[in-house]
């Protein structure tokens, strides 16, 4: 069983890396591995040697314990997916009445280096006040309207999950890690921004200076003349759907910090406000307007797909979490590295870009106590930037780069060969600047 989880595992990341030369959508890929990944786990105990010598409620013991596993899981995925069909309704919505208009119109520069600085540094300090995944939705719907080609939108979507990941690993709320760490008690909010803020601008400023190297000319704008839909938009609904959209979202961390709700609890809040005032707004259009415009319509052009893309992905990391396989691997590198935190957590951030950050975050928080590390300690600061960050060299490593993937379409391979270098780059520029300022810091 031990074995054979792991294979089922690579071979199902296998198929949804070759995709576009299989011609298998990566969401049937994703959704078979997770719940393979869980009838192998099932099976394999059933097939033990002990299994059989096990009393009648001993094995139910056991079935129970996969039951509440499962349903735990379930629970932590199913708060992620909610917020992410939340978001992206909300996101799809102001787009629809064209609100991001409000900003595209504003852009008007067609170089490609300067678009790409503008677009990644707006995601940057955008994440650290939402989070990557909101970040990373909005920035991709923004890229759409920027942007014609493919090709470009996905150097750009690219570097916007860079960025988003970088933005969010210095703050308490941009990434679920570092929310970990934050309410675990691990870092503090104004020592994990003083010491992990230049680490995430160096990570994203060296590859955006290498990719201005070899990125040249003009972007293709899209063709505005071709609206969306047959309404003619008032500036005043473009600019109030965009200032609620935008709001709506700004609102969810609060919503947190003051309730301690999940965040899928505010953006659902958000999204049912906003709905109730564009029902209101459009009570007197034409019923052909008010059906296209609606949430309802809205919600049928959300990418399912990438939601259930997201689902078989966690399914299949909590089975390996479930099994013990993500602890067995933390407690080896434990041994390995014994001693050294910065061997030890650049290997956790590369291994977070196969399997999910947040159980090897979890695997170390439950290995060091605070006795051993004390709050704001540099390994648990540097494990916030590289769990934040590592995620980036693979489109699936983060969940801002799973967003990226289905809004955008992007290829796997082609984000291996174009933007994976960049990432690995730039992470290990971060690392060796926070090593400096460890030095730095200690010698003053």
């Amino acid at each position: 069983m031990d074995l054979l989880i792991v294979v089922v595992f690579i071979i199902g990341y296998t198929f949804i890396a070759l995709e576009h030369p299989l011609k298998i959508d990566k969401s049937a890929s994703a959704l078979l591995t997770g719940v393979l990944c869980w009838l192998v786990l099932l099976f394999g105990i059933e097939q033990m040697p002990e299994y059989k010598s096990l009393s009648v409620e001993e094995r139910a013991d056991i079935y129970k314990f996969l039951d509440s596993s499962l349903f735990e899981h379930v629970g932590e995925i199913a708060e992620i997916l909610f917020f992410l069909i939340g978001a992206m309704t909300i996101v799809e919505l102001v787009d629809r009445h064209e609100g991001f208009r409000v900003i595209t119109d504003r852009i008007k520069t067609l170089n490609r280096v300067r678009l790409l600085w503008i677009t990644s540094i707006i995601a940057f300090i955008a994440s650290s006040i939402l989070d990557n995944l909101t970040t990373t939705i909005i920035m991709c719907a923004l890229v759409r309207r920027l942007l014609k080609r493919e090709e470009d939108m996905w150097v750009a979507g690219g570097f916007i999950v860079l960025a988003a990941n970088a933005g969010g690993a210095w703050s308490p709320i941009g990434d679920v890690t570092t929310i970990m760490l934050w309410i675990g008690g691990q870092i503090s909010t104004f020592h994990v921004i003083k010491v992990v803020l230049a680490p995430s601008i160096i990570c994203l400023v060296v590859p955006l200076l290498l990719a201005s190297l070899s990125l040249k000319g003009q972007v293709e704008a899209p063709d505005y003349l071709e609206e969306q839909n047959n309404y003619q938009w008032a500036k005043h609904e473009q600019l109030l759907i965009f200032i609620l959209g935008t709001l709506g979202l700004l609102f969810v961390p609060v919503f947190k910090a003051i309730t301690h709700y999940p965040p899928f609890m505010g953006v659902l809040l958000s999204l049912g406000f906003i709905w109730y005032v564009t029902e209101y707004i459009h009570r007197d259009k034409p019923a052909d307007v008010r059906s296209e415009l609606s949430v309802a319509a809205v919600l049928r052009r959300i990418d399912t797909p990438s939601v259930l893309f997201f689902l078989g992905i966690l399914l299949a990391v909590g089975a390996l979490a479930s099994s013990g396989h993500l602890r067995l691997l933390a407690s080896t590198l434990d041994r390995v590295f014994e001693g050294n935190i910065y061997s030890l957590n650049t290997l956790i951030g590369m291994l977070s870009a196969i399997v999910d950050n947040v159980p090897l975050v979890a695997a170390a928080m439950g290995m060091y106590s605070m006795d051993v590390y004390p709050q704001d300690h540099d390994f648990w600061t540097l494990l916030a930037y590289c769990a934040g960050t590592g995620g980036s060299m693979l489109v699936i490593g983060s969940a801002a780069g799973v967003a990226a993937m289905g809004l955008l379409k992007m290829n796997f391979i082609w984000y291996l060969k174009r933007i994976s270098i960049y990432a690995l780059i730039g992470y290990l520029a971060g690392i060796g600047a926070f090593y400096l300022q460890h030095l730095l810091f200690t010698t003053i």
